[in-house]
């Protein structure tokens, strides 16, 4: 599996919408976790699911060249009709 640093700047929608509903969920257990816990980590974890979820682009994944997307799905910040 090869890493391009080139596309991973490049903004593409790669996250599922089922994807960005579990980056969200996921993210905002870690950081009320962290709240109670006082870990850092967890809360920087935390942010970068609830980050990545929301935007639905995931730097790495598109460092690898993966996408969560299905065929057909739009994302979901396009109102544009066609």
């Amino acid at each position: 599996m090869s890493f391009d640093v080139k596309r991973m700047i490049k903004f593409e929608h790669n996250v599922g919408e089922k994807e960005k509903k579990y980056r969200m969920a996921a993210g905002a257990a870690l950081v009320l976790i962290s709240l109670f816990t006082a870990s850092i980590i967890l809360l920087v974890l935390g942010v970068i699911l609830i980050a990545t979820g929301y935007s639905g682009w995931c730097p790495a994944y598109s460092g690898m060249n993966k996408s969560t997307v299905e065929e057909g799905e739009k994302p979901s910040g396009d109102n544009a009709e066609s």
